[in-house]
């Protein structure tokens, strides 16, 4: 079902389109120039990893004459669908020209090696027509991501670095075939099939970066359950999926389930973990009257709730709004590739046309002015330019997950180099985000009591249990052995051991997370838990400072936790922060010129990842706060945070080389093939040496991450 315009709070409406033939800054200016031409509209932003554009417009308007107007630009388009699904991959279909492309033209290679030999008469003439039958096809399929590109925009009376990229190409192919045909000396099958490599090993490169950066949104729907047991009103009980629920329905969520829409408690009580939504690990106890929501998990024990919002009204698809807005933010951090790209085209076209008009004026002929315009064309080709980014970050991101960091979008490296402010999430980031219990209080537990509690906890699967669980187990207690063993729904799990009553419970007057042994006829033992420090967030804290990063807490926990916390860190803090209110402290501080670094691990996390500058989460975070992240650092150690900003201005040092080295060589290049002095073989040799230069100095970041 396609998705509605939804109003915004100052009375204008939103409509998100999807537009999948943008690919760099280029398209995104046009796209948006296009749409603010239209009447009614106010704005639009563009978010080039979703393929996306957010329209601001007068209440009442339709999708129609925003879908046209991007048409008439050659930028087909559609209503984003209301049903959040995976958006699909922008590297996959460019695997299989760049796999055709490689394998002709190593082919083509090979039987060019007779022709530099010196072969010549018929022997010359064969490799050439073996060269055609190999090439032109695989030339023709190679390029047709460049040629369709082309024409999209010609057809409307634009350009894009496509453009050039295809003249040349087929300029070369065909006066290659003319070459072969007339028996001519020089074909160059094999120069135009290595351009179209490296072009497509620099877009497929980019592609894939672009494709881990993009699965975020989608992570959210598995938050919630896919469907959910309905009450009806004379009892029955039928599954209604998800899409379907409406408000005023009646869920029964058994123990164990999540919730697949918002809603408030009719009957039953029980204990939820809201840890996606507040970060909080503590169990939440709700009763008759108290609001759940989508995504979060029933702990213990069932219970019905009335549906108060479902669908995209849900709290899970507020977030998701909230962190597409930051997306489209984020958006505008374009490569530095990207931006060249506006000037490539008309500067390209440019230069071949003044040396095929110089020549034909200086009597060079149409054959030889042809050729010359041509080399100018290949010569120029943006290969090394277009590798200059993606190289240096496979690179860099390759020597990053060696050391335990996984970096999902390479343009995060750009950001993350500039960072000057980090916000760290408590639970889960700054903390290890698992209850544990106070080993001083075990230490002093006897055996049999130890044994009764392991045996106790082992019976329940609340998040305390299952810690004591653990934390026994490692130190080679034994179970003890009970009898009628019960547990009872937010109050805990007793037996008998013995004979003797035992149980674990939750004590009604401690503060905190605690749980209480009782050994009927013996002491009590209350059993505190708590989250502790990542190991070295001292020493990580210190060498942040050390790069010029300032850190301070932005949590959801409560005040308390998040003071503990703060005089364990010496950290400044703000607790208890809604997701939007994460946002808001985000955004005040990147308005006062900061760069920000944010931290964090759980579904309340997502729309404050996605609108910082750039963002980490640990392995162990949700899946929200995995795929929204840029970097996930999959250790204990929170030392991967500062690791990854020192590799990340390594990275964007070595970028910068990267683009001299590519400038350098045009500047040199071009003049020799406005000369004359290049063939178009040469000029495609000395692209590829020129592509080779930039990945060779590329590799110097396999290091990085030291």
């Amino acid at each position: 079902m396609t998705e509605p315009a939804r109003q915004l709070a100052d009375g204008a409406a939103e409509t998100v389109l999807i537009v999948p033939g943008m690919h760099c800054a280029g398209c995104m200016a046009k796209v948006e120039r296009g749409l603010v031409a239209v009447p009614g509209v106010s704005g639009a932003r563009v978010n080039l990893t979703a393929r996306q554009v957010a329209v601001r417009h007068e209440p009442g308007m339709g999708p129609l004459a925003l879908i046209e107007a991007l048409g008439a630009i050659g930028f087909p388009a559609q209503p984003r669908n209301d049903d959040i699904a995976p958006p699909p991959s922008a590297a996959r279909p460019l695997l299989a020209p760049l796999a055709v492309a490689g394998f002709a033209a190593m082919n083509v290679m090979l039987l060019s090696v007779s022709i530099w030999s010196g072969a010549t008469g018929a022997t010359r003439e064969l490799f050439h027509w073996l060269s055609a039958l190999i090439g032109v096809p695989a030339i023709l399929y190679a390029g047709r991501v460049f040629f369709a590109s082309a024409w999209s925009v010609l057809k409307h009376g634009r350009t894009n670095m496509d453009v050039p990229i295809s003249i040349g190409v087929l300029l070369a192919t065909t006066l290659s075939l003319y070459e072969t045909f007339t028996g001519g000396a020089d074909a160059w099958f094999d120069g135009t099939l290595m351009l179209l490599l490296f072009l497509l090993a620099g877009r497929t490169l980019d592609a894939a970066m672009r494709d881990k950066a993009r699965a975020g949104v989608d992570a959210l729907l598995r938050q919630a359950a896919p469907g959910a047991l309905v009450v009806g009103k004379n009892g029955t009980v039928e599954w209604i999926a998800a899409r379907d629920l409406v408000p005023g329905l009646v869920m029964r969520v058994a123990a164990g389930e999540r919730l697949a829409a918002d809603g408030e408690i009719t009957s039953g009580t029980s204990r939820f973990d809201n840890s996606l939504l507040t970060g909080e690990s503590a169990p939440v106890a709700a009763t008759a009257g108290d609001p759940v929501h989508a995504g979060t998990l029933n702990l213990e024990a069932p219970v019905d709730v009335k549906v108060t919002a479902a669908g995209q009204g849900t709290t899970l698809a507020e977030i998701a709004r909230l962190m597409g807005a930051a997306g489209q933010v984020r958006s505008r951090y374009v490569r530095i590739a990207d931006r060249a790209s506006r000037l490539y085209a008309p500067a390209v076209h440019t230069l071949a046309a003044l040396s095929f008009a110089g020549w034909m004026l200086a009597g060079a002929g149409l054959h030889q002015s042809l050729v010359i315009a041509i080399a100018v064309l290949i010569i120029t080709c943006p290969c090394a330019l277009g590798l200059a980014v993606p190289v240096a970050q496979v690179v860099a991101c390759g020597a990053l997950m060696r050391s335990g960091i996984m970096v999902k979008d390479g343009s995060a490296l750009e950001r993350l180099a500039k960072v000057d402010r980090a916000l760290l999430d408590k639970t889960g980031t700054l903390t290890m985000g698992r209850p544990l219990p106070d080993p001083a209080v075990l230490d002093g537990l006897g055996a049999d009591e130890a044994g009764v509690a392991l045996a106790l906890a082992s019976h329940s699967r609340h998040p305390l249990s299952r810690a004591l669980v653990e934390a026994l187990t490692a130190r080679g207690i034994a179970a003890a052995e009970l009898a009628e063993v019960e547990e009872e729904a937010g109050q805990g799990v007793r037996g008998l051991w013995n004979g003797t009553a035992v149980a674990l419970r939750r004590p009604h007057l401690a503060a905190g997370m605690a749980t209480t042994l009782d050994i009927a006829g013996r002491a009590a033992w209350l059993i505190p838990f708590a989250d502790r420090l990542r190991p070295d967030a001292a020493e990580a804290l210190a060498e942040l400072g050390k790069l010029g990063v300032t850190a301070s807490i932005l949590s959801g926990d409560n005040a308390a936790a998040v003071a503990e916390t703060a005089r364990a860190t010496g950290l400044t803090a703000q607790a208890a922060a809604a997701p939007a209110e994460k946002q808001d402290a985000i955004a005040r501080l990147q308005q006062a010129g900061y760069t920000v670094l944010m931290a964090g691990d759980g579904l309340n996390d997502g729309p404050a990842l996605s609108a910082a500058n750039a963002s980490v989460a640990p392995g162990s975070a949700s899946d929200v706060g995995r795929q929204a992240a840029d970097c996930v650092f999959l250790g204990d150690s929170l030392l991967a945070i500062p690791r990854v900003v020192r590799a990340s201005r390594r990275t964007i040092a070595v970028v910068k080389e990267n683009f001299a080295l590519a400038i350098g060589y045009n500047v040199l290049a071009v003049p020799l093939a406005m000369a004359g002095r290049v063939t178009p073989l040469i000029a495609a040799a000395a692209m590829s040496i020129s592509s080779v230069i930039v990945i060779a100095n590329s590799l110097r970041l396999v290091r990085a991450a030291r």
